[in-house]
Protein backbone atom coordinates (compact mmCIF):
# COMPACT_ATOMS: atom_id res chain seq x y z
CA UNK A 1 0.00 0.00 0.00
CA UNK A 2 1.62 3.55 -0.68
CA UNK A 3 1.78 5.66 2.12
CA UNK A 4 2.08 9.35 1.66
CA UNK A 5 3.80 11.49 4.42
CA UNK A 6 3.58 15.53 5.44
CA UNK A 7 6.57 17.02 6.45
CA UNK A 8 5.64 20.52 7.96
CA UNK A 9 8.94 21.17 8.21
CA UNK A 10 10.33 20.64 4.81
CA UNK A 11 10.85 23.75 3.00
CA UNK A 12 11.48 24.15 -0.90
CA UNK A 13 10.59 27.59 -1.35
CA UNK A 14 8.29 30.48 -0.43
CA UNK A 15 5.39 31.93 -2.17
CA UNK A 16 5.71 35.54 -2.96
CA UNK A 17 3.08 37.80 -0.84
CA UNK A 18 2.72 40.13 -4.61
CA UNK A 19 0.85 36.72 -5.86
CA UNK A 20 -2.02 37.57 -4.31
CA UNK A 21 -2.11 41.09 -4.73
CA UNK A 22 -5.08 43.23 -5.41
CA UNK A 23 -6.90 45.18 -9.02
CA UNK A 24 -8.47 48.29 -9.14
CA UNK A 25 -9.73 49.71 -12.20
CA UNK A 26 -12.12 52.61 -13.23
CA UNK A 27 -15.15 49.87 -13.69
CA UNK A 28 -18.59 50.21 -12.40
CA UNK A 29 -18.18 51.54 -8.39
CA UNK A 30 -14.62 49.59 -8.01
CA UNK A 31 -12.92 53.55 -7.69
CA UNK A 32 -15.95 55.78 -7.48
CA UNK A 33 -18.61 54.86 -4.56
CA UNK A 34 -16.39 51.80 -3.85
CA UNK A 35 -13.06 53.11 -2.55
CA UNK A 36 -13.22 57.27 -3.58
CA UNK A 37 -16.01 59.45 -2.51
CA UNK A 38 -14.42 62.79 -2.28
CA UNK A 39 -13.11 64.34 0.64
CA UNK A 40 -16.72 66.86 1.14
CA UNK A 41 -18.17 63.17 1.37
CA UNK A 42 -20.71 62.97 3.98
CA UNK A 43 -18.85 59.26 4.17
CA UNK A 44 -16.88 58.82 6.53
CA UNK A 45 -12.94 59.04 4.77
CA UNK A 46 -10.07 60.28 5.38
CA UNK A 47 -8.35 61.80 2.47
CA UNK A 48 -11.64 60.91 0.04
CA UNK A 49 -10.73 57.21 0.81
CA UNK A 50 -13.93 55.36 1.79
CA UNK A 51 -13.10 54.24 6.00
CA UNK A 52 -14.34 51.55 5.78
CA UNK A 53 -13.47 49.90 2.53
CA UNK A 54 -9.94 50.78 3.64
CA UNK A 55 -10.15 49.09 6.93
CA UNK A 56 -11.53 46.42 5.18
CA UNK A 57 -8.71 45.47 2.27
CA UNK A 58 -6.34 46.66 5.65
CA UNK A 59 -7.36 42.98 7.65
CA UNK A 60 -7.17 41.07 4.45
CA UNK A 61 -3.41 42.53 3.97
CA UNK A 62 -3.67 43.33 0.67
CA UNK A 63 0.14 43.34 -0.52
CA UNK A 64 -0.14 45.27 -3.93
CA UNK A 65 -2.84 47.25 -5.86
CA UNK A 66 -2.52 47.44 -9.48
CA UNK A 67 -3.96 50.82 -11.19
CA UNK A 68 -5.82 52.11 -13.30
CA UNK A 69 -6.48 48.95 -15.36
CA UNK A 70 -7.54 46.59 -17.28
CA UNK A 71 -8.73 47.68 -20.18
CA UNK A 72 -9.08 51.73 -18.90
CA UNK A 73 -5.46 51.70 -18.91
CA UNK A 74 -5.06 51.74 -22.37
CA UNK A 75 -7.18 54.43 -22.93
CA UNK A 76 -6.01 56.46 -19.60
CA UNK A 77 -3.85 59.77 -20.02
CA UNK A 78 -2.21 60.30 -16.45
CA UNK A 79 -1.90 64.46 -16.84
CA UNK A 80 -5.97 64.31 -17.03
CA UNK A 81 -5.56 62.79 -13.46
CA UNK A 82 -3.42 65.49 -11.90
CA UNK A 83 -3.97 69.02 -10.60
CA UNK A 84 -7.12 70.97 -8.87
CA UNK A 85 -10.06 68.07 -9.32
CA UNK A 86 -12.70 70.56 -10.34
CA UNK A 87 -9.90 71.83 -13.07
CA UNK A 88 -9.45 68.17 -14.64
CA UNK A 89 -10.41 67.37 -17.85
CA UNK A 90 -13.58 65.10 -18.45
CA UNK A 91 -13.30 61.65 -20.81
CA UNK A 92 -15.55 59.04 -21.32
CA UNK A 93 -15.19 55.56 -20.18
CA UNK A 94 -15.12 53.59 -23.57
CA UNK A 95 -14.50 50.27 -22.18
CA UNK A 96 -17.06 50.31 -19.24
CA UNK A 97 -20.41 51.84 -20.63
CA UNK A 98 -19.34 54.60 -22.21
CA UNK A 99 -20.35 56.51 -18.56
CA UNK A 100 -18.18 60.30 -18.06
CA UNK A 101 -14.72 59.41 -15.92
CA UNK A 102 -13.74 62.86 -14.49
CA UNK A 103 -10.33 62.13 -13.50
CA UNK A 104 -11.07 62.81 -9.48
CA UNK A 105 -9.40 59.93 -9.11
CA UNK A 106 -5.66 60.15 -10.32
CA UNK A 107 -2.44 59.83 -9.31
CA UNK A 108 -2.13 61.43 -6.52
CA UNK A 109 -5.10 59.64 -5.02
CA UNK A 110 -3.76 56.59 -5.96
CA UNK A 111 -0.35 56.56 -3.69
CA UNK A 112 -2.08 58.15 -0.89
CA UNK A 113 -4.50 55.14 -1.21
CA UNK A 114 -1.41 52.74 -1.11
CA UNK A 115 -0.01 54.83 1.55
CA UNK A 116 -3.33 54.04 3.78
CA UNK A 117 -3.26 50.43 2.66
CA UNK A 118 0.48 49.99 3.58
CA UNK A 119 0.68 47.98 -0.06
CA UNK A 120 3.21 47.99 -2.48
CA UNK A 121 1.90 49.84 -6.08
CA UNK A 122 1.71 48.67 -9.32
CA UNK A 123 0.89 51.13 -11.54
CA UNK A 124 -0.06 50.10 -15.46
CA UNK A 125 1.01 52.17 -18.77
CA UNK A 126 -0.91 53.17 -21.89
CA UNK A 127 0.70 51.86 -24.33
CA UNK A 128 -2.63 51.28 -26.65
CA UNK A 129 -3.14 54.64 -26.94
CA UNK A 130 -0.25 56.55 -25.57
CA UNK A 131 3.19 57.52 -26.46
CA UNK A 132 6.37 56.98 -25.55
CA UNK A 133 7.06 60.52 -23.87
CA UNK A 134 3.63 60.43 -22.06
CA UNK A 135 4.72 56.92 -20.34
CA UNK A 136 8.27 58.37 -19.64
CA UNK A 137 6.87 61.48 -18.30
CA UNK A 138 4.66 59.67 -16.52
CA UNK A 139 7.95 58.10 -14.53
CA UNK A 140 9.90 60.93 -14.18
CA UNK A 141 6.55 62.71 -12.48
CA UNK A 142 6.70 60.03 -10.04
CA UNK A 143 9.75 58.96 -9.16
CA UNK A 144 12.48 62.20 -9.98
CA UNK A 145 13.68 63.29 -7.14
CA UNK A 146 16.17 66.61 -9.21
CA UNK A 147 15.01 69.24 -10.87
CA UNK A 148 12.74 68.28 -13.77
CA UNK A 149 10.07 70.20 -15.87
CA UNK A 150 7.97 66.32 -14.60
CA UNK A 151 9.11 66.60 -10.95
CA UNK A 152 8.35 70.69 -10.35
CA UNK A 153 4.54 69.98 -11.88
CA UNK A 154 4.68 67.32 -8.67
CA UNK A 155 5.87 69.15 -5.99
CA UNK A 156 3.49 71.89 -7.48
CA UNK A 157 0.44 69.87 -7.54
CA UNK A 158 1.08 69.37 -3.43
CA UNK A 159 3.78 66.11 -3.47
CA UNK A 160 7.37 67.81 -3.32
CA UNK A 161 8.95 63.76 -2.50
CA UNK A 162 8.78 61.65 -5.11
CA UNK A 163 6.97 58.10 -5.15
CA UNK A 164 7.91 54.48 -5.18
CA UNK A 165 7.12 52.72 -7.82
CA UNK A 166 7.09 49.26 -7.41
CA UNK A 167 5.74 47.31 -10.46
CA UNK A 168 4.86 48.83 -14.06
CA UNK A 169 3.26 47.31 -16.90
CA UNK A 170 3.95 48.67 -20.12
CA UNK A 171 0.30 48.26 -21.47
CA UNK A 172 -2.24 45.86 -20.92
CA UNK A 173 -4.35 43.14 -22.92
CA UNK A 174 -2.85 44.25 -25.72
CA UNK A 175 -4.04 40.97 -27.61
CA UNK A 176 -7.52 42.64 -27.44
CA UNK A 177 -8.48 45.98 -25.53
CA UNK A 178 -4.99 47.38 -25.68
CA UNK A 179 -4.79 47.64 -29.33
CA UNK A 180 -5.58 44.27 -31.13
CA UNK A 181 -1.98 43.54 -31.54
CA UNK A 182 -0.11 40.77 -32.62
CA UNK A 183 2.07 39.19 -30.44
CA UNK A 184 5.54 40.15 -32.29
CA UNK A 185 4.13 43.39 -32.71
CA UNK A 186 3.53 43.95 -29.24
CA UNK A 187 6.56 42.76 -27.70
CA UNK A 188 8.96 45.45 -30.42
CA UNK A 189 6.51 48.35 -29.21
CA UNK A 190 6.97 46.58 -25.43
CA UNK A 191 11.08 46.94 -25.98
CA UNK A 192 10.82 50.34 -27.33
CA UNK A 193 8.43 51.62 -24.47
CA UNK A 194 10.15 50.06 -21.55
CA UNK A 195 13.03 51.72 -22.43
CA UNK A 196 12.34 54.95 -20.86
CA UNK A 197 10.69 53.22 -17.94
CA UNK A 198 13.80 54.83 -16.23
CA UNK A 199 15.22 53.86 -12.76
CA UNK A 200 15.53 57.70 -11.60
CA UNK A 201 16.83 55.98 -7.72
CA UNK A 202 19.21 53.52 -8.24
CA UNK A 203 17.81 52.03 -5.41
CA UNK A 204 14.39 51.61 -6.53
CA UNK A 205 14.42 49.27 -9.32
CA UNK A 206 11.03 49.44 -11.26
CA UNK A 207 10.09 46.01 -12.08
CA UNK A 208 8.35 46.38 -15.58
CA UNK A 209 6.06 43.84 -16.44
CA UNK A 210 5.20 42.29 -19.69
CA UNK A 211 1.73 41.62 -21.15
CA UNK A 212 1.24 38.01 -21.06
CA UNK A 213 -1.70 35.72 -23.09
CA UNK A 214 -5.12 35.82 -22.63
CA UNK A 215 -6.21 31.85 -20.90
CA UNK A 216 -3.75 29.34 -23.19
CA UNK A 217 -2.71 30.96 -25.62
CA UNK A 218 0.93 29.86 -25.54
CA UNK A 219 1.63 31.05 -29.82
CA UNK A 220 1.23 34.43 -27.69
CA UNK A 221 3.62 33.80 -25.05
CA UNK A 222 6.46 32.13 -27.08
CA UNK A 223 6.29 34.76 -29.11
CA UNK A 224 6.17 37.76 -27.30
CA UNK A 225 9.23 35.79 -25.15
CA UNK A 226 11.28 35.18 -28.36
CA UNK A 227 10.82 38.92 -29.66
CA UNK A 228 11.99 40.39 -26.45
CA UNK A 229 15.19 37.72 -25.91
CA UNK A 230 16.23 38.50 -29.88
CA UNK A 231 19.63 40.17 -29.32
CA UNK A 232 19.83 40.12 -26.13
CA UNK A 233 21.95 39.32 -23.10
CA UNK A 234 21.25 36.95 -20.63
CA UNK A 235 21.44 39.51 -18.27
CA UNK A 236 19.06 41.64 -19.76
CA UNK A 237 16.41 39.09 -19.29
CA UNK A 238 14.07 40.41 -22.35
CA UNK A 239 13.69 43.75 -20.44
CA UNK A 240 11.44 42.49 -18.22
CA UNK A 241 11.17 41.44 -15.06
CA UNK A 242 7.25 40.07 -14.86
CA UNK A 243 4.87 38.45 -17.54
CA UNK A 244 1.49 39.70 -16.34
CA UNK A 245 -0.64 35.96 -17.31
CA UNK A 246 -4.54 36.60 -17.77
CA UNK A 247 -6.77 33.84 -16.96
CA UNK A 248 -10.93 33.75 -16.83
CA UNK A 249 -12.78 31.56 -14.66
CA UNK A 250 -16.33 31.04 -16.45
CA UNK A 251 -18.17 28.23 -13.47
CA UNK A 252 -21.31 28.19 -15.69
CA UNK A 253 -19.58 28.96 -18.95
CA UNK A 254 -18.63 32.40 -20.78
CA UNK A 255 -22.16 33.60 -21.29
CA UNK A 256 -23.12 32.74 -18.00
CA UNK A 257 -22.09 35.32 -15.53
CA UNK A 258 -22.98 34.99 -12.11
CA UNK A 259 -22.81 37.01 -9.34
CA UNK A 260 -19.38 37.87 -7.42
CA UNK A 261 -20.59 37.12 -3.98
CA UNK A 262 -24.06 35.13 -4.00
CA UNK A 263 -22.78 31.60 -5.53
CA UNK A 264 -23.47 27.86 -4.26
CA UNK A 265 -20.71 25.46 -2.71
CA UNK A 266 -20.83 23.39 -6.01
CA UNK A 267 -20.00 26.30 -7.91
CA UNK A 268 -16.95 27.42 -5.64
CA UNK A 269 -15.49 23.49 -6.26
CA UNK A 270 -16.31 24.36 -10.08
CA UNK A 271 -14.25 27.54 -10.15
CA UNK A 272 -11.37 26.02 -8.57
CA UNK A 273 -11.71 22.96 -10.76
Amino acid sequence: MARMVIDPNRKLSRISREIYGHFSEHLGRCIYEGIYVGKDSPIENVNGMRSDVVEALKRIRVPVLRWPGGCFADEYHWMDGIGPVDARKKMINTNWGGVVEDNSFGTHEYFELCRQLGCKTYINGNLGSGTVREMSEWIEYMTFNGVSPMSELRKKNGHSDPWKVDFFGIGNENWGCGGNMNPDYYANEYRRYQTFVRDYNSKQHIQRICCGAPHEDYDWTKEVLATCFRRTSEEQHGFMDGLSLHYYVYPEGIETKGSSTEFDEKIWYKTLN
